[in-house]
């Protein structure tokens, strides 16, 4: 009768943690109510209005700590997403609409941190809700659940069944007469009452009474918790919660629990950004929740579980050319670490370009994969270009993740790799996560902490912001660590040259949208600095990527082949001249194109 009646109770309670405001007694609730594991967390950052929503960058990381400490501790879950808005609460509404929750819990001291008070909190719920103040107890042994007869008595009634089943506490259903002339809330009572005459297990105490807030609270010494409906009032109303809830709140000495049902909006929530010129507010709010730090992932034997729970593979692509220096260090580095002490990659292979040092008879002597990448799909031609290494690292790794990181990093350490891989696994809507740090610069055999970076600052990010302003968040595009999703990245076409990072991340905004890129911070990246030339010819081919997106934006041509040479400047033996050279960035299309690729995924 219970289940046939009532349904299901509560299998998914949603317990909003917003930062700086205590949540505990609300997470204690949920917990009576559904058991923790039925309980899931979702963080929330409210930011002044006269503040950029991009420094909430710090406290979004605190609080995913908290998140992730307080689901491992009580073995609930969490949202792994953290909000960022100048309103809060307009955020957590988007929050119920995508979990659809089967119940909110807050606790009232919440409320001034997500800039309302209680009356506004109940006028319009975004779903069944309940709001905690007093004394809350983990375990308590007696309920007291008023129903009048309103439109949430149902709701109560559930609620106080729901506290019965976890904790195994007593519930009195106390029915309030107030001797009024009209009827009407004993009429909507009576269906809860064919109900409760079938729940011998609920105690049922029936009182006459003129004030019902004076008798709630005299009944209420005897329990360790009240659960009673906020008042009905029209949508246009004031006042949400009611004279009685109100003066139960303020006198009761005990833990109450105010509910009230979903209640449609008049109108639909406008989403933050609309109605507003400035994209600083969508990036500074993209980057405050998609920018993490590679330390939230140390704990590798938690992301290893998470890695398990999703039956996730994941593969490491290695391109290198002529990197003996460094590659038996970084083959050595995130093979012991990752993979044979904890197995949290399933490959790793060398993508060699055709090294002529030892780069591929170090890395053999590894124990790992070799693949020269022009022998690869030798059908489709022979190209050079780290982006035709990468492409072709798609055929020949096998993980649902894909991850690269360069074989030329001095300092290495797996936080180049966990830090990738965290988000990813975390996230299941993050579809590709790039790498950013300090890279500091070598002069006169000194380090400087604040160089590195030029052709990003000087070529790369003056673009992004030019034509890509929701890209501009990105602290590093043109980084060589970086991965995403096999589903992604099989989808996205390649450049075969030095436009293959920003080309990437460009075609993945483009398909996916912003809030599908993520950026971790790697700390500090310490390797061998190119020459001025080089970066010109880097700077020419990431030029090329970007014009040949807006060409695809805007369908017209703006690159002919004659501007695919780069003139360059010779001073020799007293004299000037132009060296021509020849940087035309070519292209391969989405590998889900290629006939062999599909076969094998077949």
């Amino acid at each position: 009768m219970l289940r046939r009646y009532f349904g299901r109770l509560f299998q998914q309670v949603l317990v909003p943690i917003i930062y700086g405001a205590e949540y505990r007694s609300a997470l204690t609730v949920a917990s009576a109510i559904a058991g923790y594991e039925n309980v899931f967390l979702s963080g929330i950052v409210g930011i002044p209005e006269d503040h950029s929503l991009s420094t909430a960058a710090v406290p979004a990381r605190h609080l995913r700590k908290v998140l992730r400490t307080t689901a491992t501790q009580n073995k609930t879950h969490s949202v792994q997403r953290i909000r960022v808005s100048h309103k809060p609460w307009g955020e957590l509404m988007k929050v119920v609409e995508e979990e659809s929750p089967d119940l909110l819990v807050l606790e009232a001291a919440q409320l001034n941190a997500f800039g309302i008070d209680l009356a506004e909190a109940l006028r319009y719920p975004p779903c069944d809700m309940v709001v905690a103040s007093g004394t809350i107890s983990e375990h308590p042994s007696r309920v007291l659940v008023s129903i009048r007869g309103g439109p949430y008595a149902e709701l109560s009634l559930r609620l106080g069944l729901a506290l019965a089943r976890t904790t195994s506490a007593n519930i009195t259903a106390l029915h309030l007469k107030t001797g009024e002339k009209t009827l009407k809330s004993d009429l909507a009572f009576k269906g809860i009452e064919r109900v409760l005459k079938n729940l011998p297990q609920i105690k049922r105490d029936l009182v006459r009474t003129k004030n019902p807030t004076a008798t709630i609270l005299d009944e209420s010494r005897h329990y360790d918790m009240v659960v009673l409906g906020a008042t009905a009032q029209s949508g246009d109303s004031p006042v949400s919660i009611g004279p009685v809830a109100e003066g139960v709140l303020k006198h009761s000495s005990k833990g109450v629990l105010i509910v009230k049902a979903k209640r449609p909006m008049p109108v639909d929530l406008a989403h933050e950004s609309a109605g507003q010129s400035a994209i600083s507010i969508l990036v500074d709010k993209w980057f405050a929740e998609n920018t993490y730090h590679a330390g939230e992932y140390a704990a590798l034997d938690q992301l290893l579980h998470l890695k398990k729970q999703q039956n996730l593979t994941v593969s490491l692509a290695l391109p290198a050319l002529n990197e003996e220096e460094t590659i038996g260090k970084v083959v050595s580095t995130i093979k012991e670490s990752l993979m044979d002490a904890i197995p949290l990659l399933d490959e790793i292979v060398l993508v060699d370009s055709d090294s002529t040092d030892r780069t591929r008879e170090i890395a053999a002597a590894l124990g790992i994969p070799i693949h020269i990448h022009q022998n690869v799909l030798e059908r489709l031609g022979r190209r050079e270009g780290k982006g035709e290494a990468l492409w072709k690292s798609i055929y020949v790794t096998r993980g649902d993740i894909l991850l690269w990181i360069d074989t030329d990093i001095v300092n290495i350490h797996p936080r180049f790799v966990y830090g990738l891989l965290g988000p990813l696994i975390l996230r299941p809507d993050i579809q590709f996560v790039k790498g950013f740090y300090r890279r500091p610069l070598k002069v006169d055999g000194k380090l400087q902490a604040g160089g590195g970076g030029r052709v990003t600052e000087l070529t790369a990010r003056p673009l992004i912001n030019l034509f890509y302003p929701e890209l501009s968040g990105v602290i590093q595009p043109l980084s060589g660590e970086y991965g995403g999703r096999r589903s992604a990245l099989e989808q996205i076409p390649f450049s075969s040259g030095y436009g293959v990072e920003i080309g990437l991340m460009i075609d993945i905004f483009e398909q996916y949208g912003l809030s599908a890129i993520a950026q971790v911070d790697l700390q500090e990246r310490i390797h061998h600095n190119q020459p001025l030339e080089s970066l010109s010819k880097m700077s020419f081919a990431i030029i090329q990527s970007v014009v040949r997106r807006l060409e695809k934006r805007h369908p017209r041509i703006l690159l002919e082949d004659v501007n695919k040479t780069l003139k360059l400047i010779r001073y020799e033996h007293g004299r000037l001249f132009l060296d021509v050279e020849e940087i035309a960035e070519l292209e391969r299309p989405a590998m889900i194109e290629i006939p062999e690729y599909a076969d094998r995924k077949k």
